[in-house]
């Protein structure tokens, strides 16, 4: 249960039940932290449509490299929800779930190559509190990735901590989504939002 409960079905109004049906055709559930970002619509809206365009400018790197340093940094910060819903996304990108197991070992594992080892530890660098990036990080990775893949790098790993630091704030947890068994949150009636409301189940 999130420190703030997310806003049922029967309270979503229009806007919430249209964004509830969306995620609900997408995903096969709603997920819990748009449920709770409901109570501040602006900020939803705003979030919505921040991961709407992030999904299509991420495009340089490759997708099992930028899943990987997500998943590190949800890992990093302790939030379940994000490791939960990353894992279903990377396996519906048909990328090999197994390395995730040895990713706490991924400075030694032959699981990852010399420039995966690099990225993830730049992203435990960038997650670090206070930060640890130094210059000869920045050196190689750029040099193996480009200025755009560096630039591409950086921006998925800030972007997870955003994240990955409001869900483990508010005790948004996993949901279920890697299981399919997804049905924590409420989701949409087929009707309109003054029906009563529905679960998934």
């Amino acid at each position: 249960m999130p420190r703030v409960p997310g806003v049922p079905t029967r309270s979503a109004g229009l806007l919430g039940w249209l964004l509830y049906s969306f995620a609900r055709r997408r995903y096969g559930a709603v997920p819990e932290p748009a449920t709770v970002m409901l109570h501040h619509r602006p900020v939803l809206l705003a979030y919505s449509a921040w991961e709407l365009a992030n999904e299509k400018a991420m495009r340089q790197l490759p997708a099992a490299l930028r899943e990987l340093v997500v998943h590190r940094v949800a890992t990093q910060v302790g939030c379940s929800w994000c490791v939960d819903f990353g894992t279903m996304l990377a396996r519906h990108q048909g990328l090999d779930l197994e390395r995730l197991h040895a990713i706490d070992d991924y400075a030694t594992s032959s699981a990852f190559s010399e420039v995966e080892r690099r990225a993830l530890a730049y992203a435990d660098a960038m997650t670090a509190l206070p930060t640890a990036v130094t210059d000869e990080m920045v050196a190689e990775l750029d040099a193996e990735l480009g200025h755009r893949g560096m630039v591409e790098l950086t921006y998925a790993v800030a972007v997870e901590n955003h994240r990955a630091r409001f869900n483990h704030a508010l005790g948004i947890t996993d949901q279920g989504f890697t299981s399919g068994d997804a049905c924590r949150v409420p989701v949409p009636a087929d009707a309109p939002p003054t029906a009563s409301p529905q679960m998934e189940t």
